[in-house]
């Protein structure tokens, strides 16, 4: 519920500021709260609520005894301190306290808020693993006992590169997003997606040794190939990039090598579509000519709404399902792929204008307020499809 919670009031923002898009005299009507001082609650709360609680949770799971009377109070005590501190945020961002760092605006007395949330999250992590420690398996306390020592620099770095010196919010010397910065992310995501079965605790029916040694390998092209300002249009960076292709298929299939929930299969093949499609669309992006075209356009929006609402947003439900036991409706899991699918198109097909004829799009020509009310239309969908799918949640 915490994790549905957030992905309906980062819906609802989103919705408003679609509105704006389409008509800007309406942020007169919630002035001083004009369109900059919204969009962080949409970005921030879908990145750090939606995007993170169910990986939590999936945390939680794995890591929790649930026989022990205190797991329960110690999981609402985990969750609330970290949607206090979204709370909090919200307020800080809405009244105008941001960095102008995307995704990164824990800033003045807010800047601490997150990390403190996530040093709670590890201390319970740690109280509980403690306890079980004694009855873990060899490979269950390296496992575990690495991840506590991952995480536990999280906190730390996320403080550290939340800093004013840190990250400008306009950076001369960035040479942008590379093609190592895009593999190296991208891979972090692969990790994370293979660790959730095993989090939340699914059953392996098919060996998934080779998976890991692909992944393995695909750690060593990150780490052998050059980073930082590299040029797109180097052959190196452009093929490293492209290894992520064969990803394409391999990650559908280390899925079903575990035993999921009948209700999360829907979402695990919605995401295996998602995925496909935000891969092969990333590495072409990437090329040159077609990335001098697409930046800094609402195309490259669209691909950013392609990974969060089609690719994070099916796994993160196939993960509730497999905590929940409940599946979604039909209803809910239709109306946001078609939500999302009428979204993203009508944001690349605003992309593809503006590289032609950027100037219709501040002038509020004819098509590109069509498009905009179709992604209206399908940001509403998506919007009518989380607040019932919380609903749901709430019944008893």
């Amino acid at each position: 519920m915490h994790s549905l919670g957030w992905l309906v009031a980062a819906n609802l923002v989103g919705l408003w500021l679609g509105l704006s898009l389409l008509w800007p005299a309406a942020g007169n009507l919630l002035a001083p709260f004009t369109w900059g001082r919204w969009a962080p609650l949409h970005m921030n709360w879908q990145l750090y609520g939606w995007c993170a609680l169910p990986l939590v949770g999936a945390l939680l799971v794995w890591c929790f005894d649930g026989e022990q009377p205190q797991a329960r109070r110690h999981a609402r005590l985990a969750l609330g301190a970290w949607s206090a501190a979204l709370a909090l945020g919200g307020v800080a961002w809405l009244g105008g306290v941001v960095s102008g760092k995307l995704f990164l605006d824990w800033y003045g007395w807010t800047r601490p808020l997150l990390p403190l949330a996530m040093v709670v999250l590890w201390s319970l992590l740690a109280w509980h693993i403690a306890r079980q420690w004694p009855r873990l398996t060899r490979a269950g306390r390296f496992l575990r006992g690495g991840m506590l020592a991952l995480l536990v620099a999280v906190p730390p770095v996320l403080f550290w590169a939340t800093g004013r010196g840190m990250y400008h919010p306009i950076n001369p010397d960035s040479g942008g997003a590379t093609g190592a910065a895009v593999l190296g992310s991208t891979l972090g995501i692969i990790t994370i997606f293979m660790f959730v079965p095993q989090f939340l605790g699914l059953v392996a029916v098919r060996g998934v040794r080779a998976f890991a040694v692909m992944l393995a390998a695909s750690w060593i092209v990150f780490a052998v190939i050059d980073r930082g300002n590299v040029s797109h249009h180097g052959t190196v960076p452009i093929v490293a990039l492209g290894t992520l292709l064969i990803w394409v298929p391999l990650l559908p299939l280390f899925w079903r090598c575990y035993a999921w929930p009948a209700g999360a299969k829907s979402w695990l093949v919605a995401a295996a579509v998602w995925w496909a499609l935000l891969v092969v669309t990333g590495w072409l992006s990437f090329l040159p000519e077609i990335s001098e075209a697409f930046k800094f356009t609402h195309a490259l929006v669209g691909h950013a709404h392609l990974a969060m609402a089609g690719l994070i947003t099916s796994v993160n439900a196939a993960i509730l399902v497999a905590i929940s036991r409940r599946p979604t409706p039909g209803s809910v899991f239709w109306l946001w792929q078609a939500g999302c699918a009428v979204h993203i198109a009508a944001m690349l097909g605003l992309g593809w204008g503006e590289t032609r004829h950027v100037a219709d799009l501040f002038r509020g020509e004819g098509w590109t307020q069509g498009l905009l009310a179709v992604r209206l239309a399908g940001g509403a969908a998506m919007a009518a499809a989380s607040v019932r799918w919380l609903l749901i949640f709430l019944r008893p």
